[in-house]
């Protein structure tokens, strides 16, 4: 399997963002997925959603990114049904969430 491109976004592109950025690549690690995971803020994908594999999200993703490559992250900052979450990245990430 090709290294996945993996992109966590929050609002600003700071706090929320590190945090669960932090999770997800353990959480990776652990599963044995080999992913670049980077951080930003929500503005980054407007333009340039095509480069990654999969979206993580703990804010609003515009209409116009491909819903099908988005996974909301919020509940990795709740703990309330995180390992849905976690479920659902790596199953969009070793089969493209079939």
């Amino acid at each position: 399997m090709a290294k996945k491109r993996v992109i966590v976004i929050c609002g600003t592109g700071v706090a929320t963002s590190t945090l669960v950025v932090h999770k997800v690549k353990e959480f990776l690690r652990e599963k044995g997925i080999d992913a670049n995971v980077q951080q930003g803020k929500v503005s980054d994908i407007l333009t340039r959603s095509g480069e990654f594999d999969l979206i993580i999200s703990t804010t609003a993703v515009p209409p116009s990114v491909d819903r099908e490559k988005v996974v909301n992250a919020v509940p990795i900052l709740t703990g309330a049904g995180k390992e849905r979450v976690f479920e659902e990245i790596e199953a969009k990430l070793k089969n493209g969430g079939e």
